[in-house]
């Protein structure tokens, strides 16, 4: 082995490179980060060749002092921190220090910047030679920063040859843009590719504008296909646009969760996230949301990963509770009456809901924007009931029509404002669908969808009010664990409990099954056990007993709603609608397919090229 020597300074900031730069879009988050942090209002990014020739990033902050210029290109210089307790509660996007020397590194770059109104006071600083000394001199600037960066990784050729496609490149680059777009409304946004303007975003200070900037970076289907929340407890606040159910995406592309302004890429919010969806999302599907949370910058840990896109929550389990609460209230709350109050909305582009005959694309109608009020933290509670004990008058309770439902014909003196929402039954289509009037069109329902949401949903509210019932088993099960988990079952005792598991600890490495919920007593109990277990130490809750539950209920609902070629008179029909209005989460089946869609006036009579 050779003796251990020192780094040079321009290797070592290579290194770093190697974990902050990626590809041009590394460069220009990091730099736009900067600019961010400097107080900018306005921010113009010019690139050329996918970021790879040149990126140029101009901004009006604060600029930096002439004498600070030579620290700006040095490694571990920063001025966001200076000591160990500012690094534990970090307000700002960067904080490392090493980003422009990183970059400087592998590029040919130049910095001018001015603290002062006046242009003529600028300076300009170039870092050269092996150890990177930096040189400064004279340039005129109006007050702000301007850094460029030219011929990316032209000194590591190893690193260039791994960049994809002009195109490819710049794609990764423009999503880098249109995510702090989204975390920083107040920001006026320029971005121009080979010279043509790809965005101009000006600031969004009000509610409208912010629709307008979320609608131009997501695509308007998206803004036409959401709801807007907002929920705020002591220690935590978070609000944002979530998609409904059935605009949902055949990727993941379309996921934009803020902390404290800065997007983040977190295994827990996703787990949380997915679990509000689940009764409702099409199976193979995923959510669109842009979400923001706000919390003491001192509960949560930024400093976890290079590229500063993970994070790590001091109270997870608590974050992870928050978020899903208020997402599944959210969601349960969306009613047929809140989608027809927007006539002629738009047909969803790629991500509507999926027709399962055709593979196509269908709407489901528009949607008003409104504010969910604020619930409880969710927590753990009994929400089970075996399935045998519902009885059958549970399953006959609504064959047809349900006995208590209100089942009234069109009123010849019924106006059209004083419609319900979702109408009144017209007809039968093939024993399938419903036709329905409203006061926009034609209402078209798929009846046994509908019926099973409606089912559904009385079984667990069923449930709900009955608790789990527990089943001792006659000869208690072994199940051999790791040492850690069994920490975790004694840990959340309660929670098992409430679940309706009797867990005992056996031994430093067993646990011991005593009793079981009633309706999951023919289930692999044991694998069931692990996998709580399992949810419990990467997100701190799990949903697991009440997941297959639900799979039961769903399965009961599905078996017990009317079905197809079933004749329904008009008084069941009306009362089916009047029970869909009535029901949460009924815009969807439990397998999350559509339940109606609205025609417009304006549709039918494209249909038919009345008004031309």
């Amino acid at each position: 082995m050779p003796r251990i020597q020192r780094l040079s300074t321009r290797l070592a900031n290579q290194i770093a490179a190697g974990e902050v730069v990626e590809r041009p879009a590394s460069v220009v988050k990091e730099l736009l980060e900067n600019c961010l942090d400097a107080g900018s209002t306005r921010i113009d990014i010019d690139v050329e060749s996918g970021g790879t020739k040149l990126i140029r990033i101009r901004d009006n902050g604060q600029g930096i002092a002439a004498e600070d210029l030579p620290l700006a290109l040095a490694r571990h210089a920063t001025s966001k921190i200076t000591s160990l307790e500012d690094l534990e509660a970090v307000s700002s996007l960067g904080f490392r220090g090493e980003a422009l020397a990183s970059i400087g590194s592998v590029s040919r770059l130049s910095l001018i910047s001015n603290t002062a109104d006046d242009s003529s006071e600028g300076q300009q600083a170039e870092s050269e030679g092996r150890d990177m000394e930096v040189q400064v001199r004279p340039a005129a600037h109006p007050r702000g920063t301007t850094v460029e960066v030219r011929d990316l990784f032209f000194n590591t050729p190893a690193r260039r040859k791994f960049l994809r496609t002009e195109k490819t490149e710049f794609s990764h680059l423009e999503e880098v843009v249109k995510r702090l777009a989204l975390a920083r409304f107040d920001v006026a946004f320029s971005l121009r590719h080979n010279g043509r303007v790809i965005h101009q975003l000006r600031p969004a200070l009000d509610e409208p504008e912010q629709k307008r900037r979320v609608a131009s970076l997501c695509g308007p289907a998206f803004m036409e296909q959401a709801i807007y929340i907002e929920r705020e407890l002591p220690e935590f606040k978070l609000q944002g646009w979530v998609g409904l159910p059935t605009f949902s995406r055949s990727q993941a592309d379309l996921q934009y969760f803020f902390v404290n302004g800065r997007v983040i890429r977190d295994k827990l919010i996703a787990h949380a996230v997915k679990q509000a969806y689940r009764d409702v999302l099409y199976h193979g599907r995923h959510p669109a949301f842009v979400l923001y949370l706000s919390l003491d910058p001192a509960k949560v840990d930024v400093n976890v990963h290079p590229t500063k896109h993970e994070v790590r929550f001091r109270d997870g389990r608590d974050v992870h509770n928050f978020i899903f609460s208020s997402l599944h209230r959210a969601l349960a709350d969306v009613r047929p009456a809140d989608q027809v109050e927007s006539p002629g909305a738009a047909a969803l582009p790629e991500g509507g809901a999926v027709d399962l005959t055709t593979g196509e694309i269908r709407s489901q109608g528009g949607l008003a924007w409104g504010t969910q009020e604020a619930e409880p933290a969710y927590s753990m509670r009994p929400t089970g009931v075996a399935a045998g004990s519902l009885g059958q008058a549970q399953m006959r309770s609504y064959a047809g029509v349900h006995p208590s439902s209100p089942a009234p014909t069109m009123p010849e003196s019924e106006s059209p404002e004083s419609a319900p929402p979702l109408g009144y039954a017209l007809a039968q289509l093939k024993g399938i669908y419903i036709l329905a009037e409203n006061i926009h069109g034609l209402v078209l329902v798929d009846m046994h969808a509908a019926h099973e949401r409606i089912t559904y949903e009385r079984l667990k509210e069923a449930r709900a009010q009955e608790g789990i019932r527990s089943q001792p088993l006659l000869v208690p099960q072994a199940v051999a664990v790791s040492a850690r988990e069994v920490a975790l079952a004694s840990e959340h005792q309660s929670l098992f409990s409430a679940i309706g598991l009797a867990v005992d600890v056996a031994g430093e490495e067993s646990l011991l099954i005593r009793e079981v919920p009633v309706a999951l007593r023919d289930s692999n109990v044991e694998q069931l056990l692990r996998d709580v277990l399992a949810d419990l130490a990467e997100y701190g809750s799990s949903d697991r007993i009440d997941a297959h539950m639900d799979e039961i209920l769903s399965t009961m609902a599905c078996h017990g709603s009317v079905r197809a070629n079933r004749r329904l008179t008009i008084p069941e029909m009306n009362a089916l609608l009047r029970d869909m209005e009535a029901t949460e989460r009924s815009g969807q089946c439990n397998h999350g397919r559509p339940t109606w869609t609205q025609l417009g006036l304006d549709e039918l009579d494209k249909l038919f090229l009345r008004g031309r």
